[in-house]
């Protein structure tokens, strides 16, 4: 046996002993001597070694070349273009391919882009070389040498439409049809050729998770003419990463269009009672309490604003601070809403508090204008069920909470500190007999009334049902109402 076939027997790699020898002999002529078969051999098998990828997640810009097996999704149109001093016109297909791992897109250059439109399927499986580099859309490879691989097994769907839970990075060309949870305004950033970029977001659902979409340029007029609850098709999406989490870029190529279809959305939630600081959670509960929206100065010299509700499940109570845009979500007592993604803050008196910045999705899955019924709800097995039938304490006291303003791709960010108003309930010297009229929030011990504005913490024995319009008359001691009658 001679000292290439030892190398070649170790190696692990689908290449045939005939184009290990001859590379061997390409490297040996390279070095010009310096190096006998035996040493070329081992550098070449140490070069395929390092271009062999075990999934499509593995391949990195960084590296010279990589080999991979991976089962087309879909073929693009062929693009033509200009070379410089050259008369020929240059062509690329792009052509989306995946494996269990992820997806990426492999550019098909000129006889290579003749193959693709006339030989390449859908569902087909091919072993491909290439080199890796940064594309628009995330990773791409510029494809050197390709071969059907039928013998392969590739366990990905080819589907026209794609879902929430199988999106992964570098996907481009995606259609995906959701449930718009959550809109954004227009923001504005200068480009480093000196233009101005737009961008905007929504968020959509499906039954299978939520994603952030961002849209950009022409498109992000989409988010401020887009209502939450519409039912939507993102067309020619691409996949990108950001601050750990997938999302899905609308370009000038794509569009976001309204469609009639059922989409339904589940949210899943975490309980409030086993939340930590420094989490970032989903939560789903009954609001029992909103305060008015409050405006501050940051130390930017801009303003901000914040509004704080109270928001209860089966486990218990926290208040969630809404930032920015997400302050003008019309939002009150008794709606039952699902907050993604907030961020758990240690609050005032140590208390846990949540704040809901612009990377936070609010969605009211129902008003309490369309409750059809009132007073107690039956819980059932899970620890979230039942949302209208919490009680608990309902302590209105002056929070601080950390303020985030929205940031946009390219755009700056700035952070400040807002510290809460004094109680909007009041405290009172227990003289004056007063009276107070709201809508109950919390029925137990305190009993909490709301009246749009502000609420009311109300001692008293009667018997009263969530959503029940009631006024209350005594005595307000340290922002308790002592009543005296309730009707």
């Amino acid at each position: 046996m001679s000292d290439i076939e030892g190398v070649y027997e170790d190696l692990e790699a689908d290449v045939s002993l005939e184009e290990f020898r001859e590379a061997v002999e390409e490297k040996v002529e390279q070095m010009g001597g310096l190096a006998d078969e035996e040493t070329a051999a081992m550098l070449i098998a140490h070069e395929i070694g390092e271009s062999e990828v075990g999934g499509i997640a593995d391949i990195e810009p960084s590296m010279e070349v990589a080999k991979f097996v991976a089962k087309v999704l879909s073929i693009g149109e062929r693009r033509t273009f200009e070379r410089d001093g050259e008369d020929e016109d240059g062509q690329v297909v792009n052509v989306e391919v995946a494996d269990e791992t992820g997806s990426v897109r492999a550019a098909f250059w000129d006889e290579h882009a003749e193959a693709a439109l006339g030989e390449l399927e859908e569902g087909q499986v091919l072993r491909i070389k290439g080199r890796p580099k940064d594309g628009f859309s995330g990773v791409e490879v510029s494809v050197d040498e390709v071969e059907p691989d039928p013998d392969t097994e590739v366990d990905v769907q080819v589907s026209d439409t794609h879902t929430v839970e199988s999106l992964s990075l570098g996907l481009s060309n995606v259609n995906l049809v959701g449930l718009v949870l959550d809109t954004g305004t227009v923001r504005t950033f200068d480009r480093d050729d000196g233009s101005e970029g737009r961008v905007s977001n929504l968020v959509l659902g499906d039954s299978t998770g939520r994603v952030r979409v961002t849209l950009w340029d022409e498109q992000a007029d989409l988010a401020t003419e887009t209502e939450t609850g519409t039912t939507v098709e993102v067309v020619d999406g691409y996949v990108k990463e950001r601050d750990g989490s997938l999302e899905l870029h609308v370009g000038n190529r794509g569009a976001v269009e309204e469609v009639d279809a059922e989409v339904e959305y589940v949210p899943e939630s975490t309980s409030i009672e086993s939340i930590e600081i420094g989490q970032e959670v989903d939560l789903a509960g009954v609001v029992r309490s909103a305060d008015p929206k409050r405006t501050f100065d940051r130390d930017d010299g801009s303003e901000g604003q914040v509004r704080n509700i109270r928001v209860q499940d089966a486990t218990g109570d926290i208040r969630v601070a809404l930032w920015g845009e997400k302050a003008d979500i019309d939002i009150g007592p008794g709606d039952e809403v699902a907050l993604g993604d907030v961020e758990i803050q240690d609050g005032w008196q140590d208390d846990l508090e949540a704040s809901a910045g612009w990377q936070s999705t609010i969605t009211v899955l129902e008003s309490d204008s369309e409750r059809t019924t009132g007073g107690d709800e039956s819980g059932g097995d899970d620890e979230n069920a039942g949302l209208g039938a919490f009680a608990g304490d309902a302590s209105d006291d002056a929070e601080t909470a950390d303020a985030a303003s929205e940031d946009g791709d390219g755009a700056a960010t700035t952070t400040t500190t807002a510290t809460e108003a004094d109680d909007a309930t009041g405290t009172g010297d227990g003289g004056d007999e007063t009276e107070f009229t709201g809508v109950v929030v919390q029925a137990g011990n305190p009993v909490v009334l709301d009246d749009g504005e502000t609420t009311m913490s109300v001692d008293t024995d009667v018997d009263v049902g969530l959503g029940e319009e009631v006024t209350a008359r005594g005595v307000v001691r340290d922002g308790r109402l002592d009543a005296n009658d309730v009707f």
